[in-house]
């Protein structure tokens, strides 16, 4: 039994509109897109302009130049193992390789530079110079940069030098990764999409409180209330 029907009828309407709006966030009305994906895209512009630590650690990596770094290595197979090979090679490290099993040694530092020139071209969208140093695909070829530096960095903790380890970490999470994970985006300033962040965030507000309210107004019209 219904207990307040004006209040109940109140909450049903605005549950109604609120599917209703919601279909139509999830329509492709937002030059082509829904919204959802459409601010994910914005925000995904906005945020790479304050993830750009490449020239940083270009900078440091220098501390690193004529530092000889000695490991064996294993990819996940075969063919992981030959474009490690290769890109290890092009950065100017000596490579003894049987099939995923890799034992690597050279300058450090100069690996970096090679790295750090990629994440950085990738960063910049252009992947077209990475993908013909090493013949194949220019993501392929950074996330297998990903896995070297991680790898890497597990068998310098081992070797107790801790100190590389901690800067191969930090060219793979501030440099390489954000590379691979903006490849494609277009950075644009917050400035040029103050509006529409205003805008979004106000009304992410109250489209939570439009279905908190229509719940509460439906329960409390059913006859529903919270005592104490």
């Amino acid at each position: 039994m219904i207990a307040h029907k004006k209040e109940f009828t109140g909450g049903v309407v605005m549950m109604i509109g609120f599917w209703i709006v919601f279909a139509i966030l999830l329509s492709p009305v937002f030059a082509g897109q829904n919204l959802l994906d459409y601010m994910d895209g914005m925000y995904n512009s906005i945020s790479k302009n304050s993830s750009y630590f490449i020239p940083a650690n270009q900078e440091n990596a220098k501390e690193f130049t004529g530092k000889n770094i000695d490991m064996a290595l294993k990819a996940k197979d075969g063919a992981a193992g030959d474009r490690w090979a290769t890109v290890l090679r092009a950065a100017g490290m000596n490579v003894e390789s049987a099939a995923e099993e890799l034992q690597v040694s050279g300058d450090m530092g100069g690996m970096l530079v090679s790295a750090l020139a990629d994440a950085d071209a990738m960063f910049a969208n252009d992947g077209g110079p990475v993908a013909a140093r090493y013949g194949y695909d220019e993501k392929q070829a950074l996330y297998d940069w990903w896995s070297i530096l991680r790898d890497m960095e597990r068998s310098l903790n081992k070797q107790e030098q801790f100190k590389e380890a901690k800067f191969l970490y930090q060219v793979r999470t501030k440099s390489v990764e954000p590379a691979y994970n903006y490849y494609g985006i277009i950075a644009q300033s917050i400035r040029e999409k103050a509006l529409l962040v205003i805008l979004s965030l106000g009304g992410y507000v109250i489209y939570t409180l439009w279905f908190g309210f229509a719940i509460l107004f439906m329960f409390e019209g059913w006859g529903l209330r919270l005592e104490h």
